[in-house]
């Protein structure tokens, strides 16, 4: 955070504050307001904080108008084209992309970690057989606090990187436990032999009565999945963990935090929402009914999977993430699923739809991602596990630079408080 030299000017009731005005290397300067209180009594007023910073970073950098997400500097499409999960995962842990011998060893040291200690076979087995896998995690993730003790010191260098690793290295696990528990399937252990995205499709779908083999596009469409959701900046999900890091809490109840706000429909659950609209609209005739109700103001309806809160130009993680669709549909076909011919004619549509253009509602990653994860068979509860083991890497980055920032404060908002002033207690009889 870099000084401009410039400061801000706030006049009110005969005072007048400077606040002074820091740049950063990328995106909007910031009017630091950390003295308004203090020397003005009065706090600014921001729901949402969508027009505030609650932190400096240097993880990474989004630009809506102009398409842009950067993770450390690198764009996000060539991570995704040219790199692979665990790769960008060290990056956004480390700040620079590893050596040949520096990706090996933590691949290797990752892969290490990717069993679960197998007393937490009883907390799966003590969940309903309905119980929602997010459930399932927030409740596992936050327990992991009692199973692993010697990694929850956050002032310990050492304790911190080995949390790190097992989260990222357990959370496949964990989401495909809560998957099979869900399906009434036998847990599957993880295997060393396998990359990431493969391990995960494996303990998803194989069964001990016969071998599985992981069809390497499929792997490779999942690998992107993860990578294109590893971190998105200051979202809710990713404020969340900040905010209970703030308070000096565990790793493992950060992470659980972050989950379970990830599991807000408006947040990690958008592309189970546009795999339930394209069920609504059942089959490609119905299309124009529905992009009709899209443009009519008195509408309600809005197509899910177009465009983006922040991205106003085009989502540049969707168009790596439309190749792997591509991919996905032609190796397993669309001709006898009715969800899937919709998806595409929907895209189609719309794609040359002028109301559409014209408005920037371009199929977003989350349109594709849930043709791919439909595709592949799996049902639309495990979409937001799937959010969130790829977003763990994401949260602990955040986790780590916040504390090791020595500006670190207990997070605590303000507010405009309008309910009732001082009053006196009335006995019970007198009411």
């Amino acid at each position: 955070m870099a000084d401009t030299n410039k400061t801000a000017t706030l006049s009110f009731d005969n005072k007048r504050i400077e606040l002074p005005i820091y740049a950063g290397t990328a995106g909007p300067d910031v009017i630091d307001i950390r003295k308004l209180y203090a020397e003005g009594g009065v706090f600014t007023y921001d729901p949402g904080f969508t027009s505030t910073a609650s932190c400096d970073s240097t993880i990474t950098f989004i630009d809506g108008e102009e398409g842009v997400l950067l993770h450390r500097g690198y764009p996000i499409d060539q991570l995704a084209g040219k790199s692979h999960y665990l790769e960008v995962c060290y990056l956004l842990l480390y700040g620079d992309l590893p050596t040949a011998e520096q990706l090996e060893d933590f691949e290797s040291r990752v892969t290490q970690h990717t069993m679960l200690h197998e007393q937490m076979q009883y907390f799966f087995r003590g969940f309903r057989r309905d119980a929602h896998p997010m459930a399932v995690m927030v409740g596992v993730v936050g327990a992991m606090s009692a199973f692993y003790h010697d990694s929850t010191d956050i002032n310990d260098p050492w304790q911190r990187e080995v949390a790190s690793i097992r989260l990222i290295a357990k959370m496949p696990t964990i989401a495909a436990w809560a998957y099979k528990y869900s399906i009434g399937q036998p847990f599957v252990y993880p295997r060393n032999d396998l990359d990431y995205a493969s391990n995960f499709l494996r303990m998803c779908f194989a069964v001990p009565a016969e071998e599985y083999e992981v069809n390497p596009i499929l792997s490779r469409a999942m690998d992107r999945i993860f990578t294109l959701h590893a971190d998105h900046e200051q979202n809710a999900s990713t404020s969340t963990v900040r905010l209970a890091s703030s308070s000096g809490a565990n790793p493992f109840a950060c992470i659980a935090a972050g989950i379970a706000c990830l599991w807000g429909p408006a947040h990690g659950g958008a592309n189970q929402a546009c795999l339930e609209m394209l069920r609504e609209i059942g089959t490609p005739d119905r299309i124009p009914e529905f992009i009709a109700r899209a443009k009519d103001k008195n509408d309600p309806f809005r197509l899910m999977g177009f465009g983006h809160r922040v991205y106003k130009n085009f989502d540049p993680r969707a168009t790596v993430m439309k190749q792997s669709a591509d991919e996905v549909l032609d190796l397993l076909g669309i001709e006898n699923n009715p969800t899937l011919q919709v998806a595409k004619e929907l895209e189609k549509q719309a794609l040359e739809d002028p109301y559409f253009a014209d408005k920037k509602l371009f199929p977003n990653v989350d349109f594709y991602s849930g043709i791919i994860l439909d595709a592949m068979g799996l049902p639309t509860s495990m979409f937001t596990p799937i959010f969130a083991i790829a977003r763990t890497v994401g949260w602990i980055s955040q986790w780590k630079e916040q504390l090791s920032d020595p500006q670190l404060k207990i997070g605590r908002p303000r507010q405009l408080y309008h309910g009732e002033t001082t009053r006196d207690y009335i006995d019970v009889e007198n009411r």
